[in-house]
């Protein structure tokens, strides 16, 4: 379907980006290092907006098992990655996967514990990405920024397809959709079908500044469905009242 040479923003070295199917946002991979055109969206916002990240202290939430996560895992000594974890102590340290045990929605980190926080597909399977959005800001020093991929699906507002009932149940709204998930080979249920107000929503949630950063260019092996990459800055401390 498409095989094309470029250089690739996560190797940082050239190589090739092969597609044997037309949706390109799960199959446009490149051959070094196995990244999507997502992951390497996000790394190449990084080189551009915090082309010191490597000196920075990241959190990354749900990282996956290969491109930007293993990059940024590699090579930034400051960074720290979580998954959500509940058969081990929140904070804690999973013997396994050698990632620590964090509830996004309720972290154990303390304020303004990073400069960088990376999500990848995750605050479309979250049931209170509100909390989620306002503790990461909490989590972030001023100047920092929240730098996420989340697909944007709809036009119009967004829909959300599950929700939890208040005995803890999960109640679906919709058909269940599940996406990949890196230590679970149930998959992550798809809470939310976001559109467009997704942004003003999370910024009202957590006082950062999103800007929505779109790149199509195929010489890094951009090219994808639903391929944003949104940068939330912590302009200011947030006043609690």
């Amino acid at each position: 379907m498409l095989d094309v040479a470029g250089l690739c923003p996560i190797c940082e070295a050239e190589s090739r980006f092969v597609a044997r199917d037309p949706w390109f946002r799960d199959h446009l991979l490149c051959v070094q290092c196995g990244s999507l055109p997502r992951e390497r969206a996000l790394m190449a916002t990084l080189h551009r907006f915090y082309p010191h990240w490597r000196e920075l202290r990241i959190h990354e939430s749900s990282p996956a098992p290969r491109g930007a996560s293993l990059k940024l895992r590699r090579e930034c000594p400051g960074y720290i990655g979580s998954h959500y974890e509940p058969s081990i102590p929140f904070g804690e340290v999973h013997p396994e996967h050698g990632l620590r045990s964090e509830d996004l929605e309720r972290q154990t980190f303390a304020d303004e514990r990073f400069d960088l926080v990376i999500t990848q597909d995750v605050f479309e399977h979250l049931f209170r990405p509100d909390l989620a959005a306002a503790e990461i800001a909490r989590t972030l020093a001023v100047g920092g920024a929240h730098v996420f991929t989340a697909p944007m699906p709809l036009q119009g507002p967004s829909v959300r397809r599950a929700r939890r009932g208040e005995d803890g149940e999960i109640e679906h709204l919709d058909v269940p959709v599940y996406h990949g998930n890196p230590i679970d080979d149930s998959g992550s249920l798809v809470t939310i079908d976001y559109g467009l107000d997704m942004v003003p929503w999370l910024d009202g949630c957590s006082g950062l500044t999103t800007t929505i950063v779109m790149i199509d260019d195929l010489s890094q092996g951009i090219r994808a469905e639903l391929n944003e990459v949104l940068v939330s800055r912590k302009i200011a401390a947030r006043l609690e009242i």
